[in-house]
C-alpha cells in the first residue's frame, strides 16, 4: 500500500527559481505540509512568467500578490557569494512581513531536541543528535552527521557527508565542504570556507579558506574567493 501523501495545510512562495528551487519545489510538496504557489525572483533575474506551471512573480513586489498573513516563503539559494545572497534575501523577505518555512525531510534523523530557526533546509539522511541548535537560513544538503551540544549560526551551507563532532560551534555564514570532518570542541569562525575533505583539529580564523589533512588556510580569503567586498562581519 502506497503511504498518503501528506495533508497540505500551509501556502508556500519559493524565493528562487534555480535549481535549488526546483529541488525545493519537490521536497515541499511530497514531503511537508505546504502546497507551493508561485516563485519569486528580483527583476533583475526575472526571465520567465511561469515554472512548474505555477507563476514566477518579481519579488520586489511579492507582499502586493502573496499577503504575509496567508503565505509563507523560503528563500531557495545556495552558497552564492558566501552565502550573501540567500541571507539579503531571507532578509528581506522577513522586512516585507513573512514567516519563513523550514524543511525537515521526513527521512532525517533529528532527535526531539534539536532547535532550529526558521528557512532551514534539512535533506534526507542527515542525523542530529540530543542538543543541536541550528539557526536561522541553515541549509543541510544530505547525508551530514551533526554531533550532540553542536551549535550552527545563520547563513551556513553544508555540503553533503559532513561530519561535526559533539559540541562544535559553526560561525555565521560559513561553507562546510563535502566530505569534511570536524573535530569536538571544535570553533570554525565567521565567513570560514571548509574545503572537500577538510579535516579540522583547531579552531580556525573568520574569513579564510581552510583544506587538507589536517586543513590549513590558504593565502587567498573566502571572502575575496568568493568575490564578497563587506569585511568580515562578526
Amino acid at each position: 500500500m502506497k503511504p498518503k501523501p501528506p495533508v497540505k495545510l500551509k501556502r508556500l512562495v519559493i524565493v528562487g527559481a534555480g535549481e535549488f528551487a526546483q529541488i525545493a519545489y519537490e521536497y515541499f510538496t511530497y514531503d511537508s505540509d505546504y502546497e507551493v504557489h508561485a516563485f519569486s525572483v528580483e527583476r533583475p533575474f526575472f526571465t520567465k512568467s511561469s515554472l512548474n506551471a505555477l507563476p514566477v512573480v518579481p519579488f520586489e513586489d511579492l507582499e502586493r500578490s502573496y499577503s504575509p498573513q496567508v503565505f509563507h516563503v523560503f528563500v531557495a539559494v545556495t552558497q552564492t557569494q558566501l552565502n550573501r545572497v540567500r541571507m539579503r534575501l531571507y532578509r528581506a523577505a522577513k522586512a516585507k512581513g513573512f514567516s519563513c518555512a523550514n524543511y525537515i525531510s521526513s527521512h532525517a534523523f533529528v532527535w526531539h531536541n534539536v532547535d532550529f530557526g526558521d528557512n532551514c533546509f534539512v535533506f534526507e539522511n542527515n542525523v542530529l543528535q540530543p542538543f543541536v541548535s541550528v539557526g536561522n537560513n541553515v541549509i543541510l544538503w544530505s547525508g551530514n552527521h551533526i554531533g550532540h551540544r553542536t551549535v550552527i549560526q545563520d547563513d551556513c551551507f553544508f555540503s553533503s557527508h559532513a561530519t561535526v563532532s559533539g559540541y562544535c560551534n559553526i560561525g555565521a555564514r560559513s561553507f562546510i565542504g563535502v566530505n569534511s570532518t570536524v573535530a569536538d570542541n571544535i570553533k570554525i569562525a565567521p565567513d570560514n570556507f571548509i574545503g572537500a575533505g577538510a579535516v579540522i583539529t583547531h579552531d580556525t580564523m573568520p574569513g579564510l579558506i581552510y583544506r587538507g589533512n589536517p586543513a590549513l588556510a590558504s593565502k587567498v580569503s573566502a571572502l575575496k574567493y568568493f568575490k564578497v567586498k563587506e569585511p568580515v562581519f562578526t
